[in-house]
């Protein structure tokens, strides 16, 4: 007799009502906060979502890029959150959030050693103050695919940006 297949359970995700979880939220009270992510669909794309406040509505940007490797589409995210980060929050600090747990350790690194300790991120980005732009910034690791409706918006406007198309179960409002 054949083995039956399990069926495949479709993982129902309810998104946080504000752009962080409870339980993160209270972690930056009054900080501006920007979700970054990155996409490799059609061709490349980056998504920095910003928000002044929890409360306040989001300000999405985008960029096409070259499709490149998935870690370097995620580093050039998050430097395209701060680069946006530093128009928008002028003089304020803000929490930058990305799912991917490499750009967040390097961006760490450079901001606590600066950015001399690591020359090829610097020759990677020439016209780019890395130390400025992450001066302000606390770099924090966020799971992807998870609860956070910041996070899930970011990851729809980078597939967005990538040339991928959205189902209508997969839409996420701000």
């Amino acid at each position: 007799m054949a083995k039956r297949r399990k069926k495949k359970v479709e993982r129902i995700v309810h998104l946080s009502a504000g752009p962080l979880p409870e339980r993160l939220r209270l972690r930056f009270p009054e900080q501006g906060l920007v979700f970054t992510d990155a996409s490799r669909l059609g061709h490349g794309g980056l998504a920095a979502v910003l928000y002044r406040t929890a409360e306040a509505p989001p300000q999405a940007f985008t960029r096409c890029v070259a499709p490149i490797g998935s870690n370097e589409l995620e580093l050039q995210a998050a430097i395209f959150g701060l680069e946006q980060a530093a128009r928008l929050f002028a003089g304020q600090n803000f929490a930058l959030f990305s799912d991917n747990q490499d750009a967040i350790a390097r961006l760490t690194l450079c901001k606590q050693r600066g950015a001399a300790h690591d020359p090829q991120l610097a020759a990677r980005f020439p016209e780019q103050d890395l130390d400025a732009l992450l001066q302000p910034a606390t770099p924090s690791w966020i799971p992807g695919h998870g609860r956070c409706r910041g996070n899930a918006l970011a990851d729809q406007q980078a597939r967005l940006a990538a040339g991928g198309e959205l189902l209508p179960e997969k839409l996420v409002s701000p």
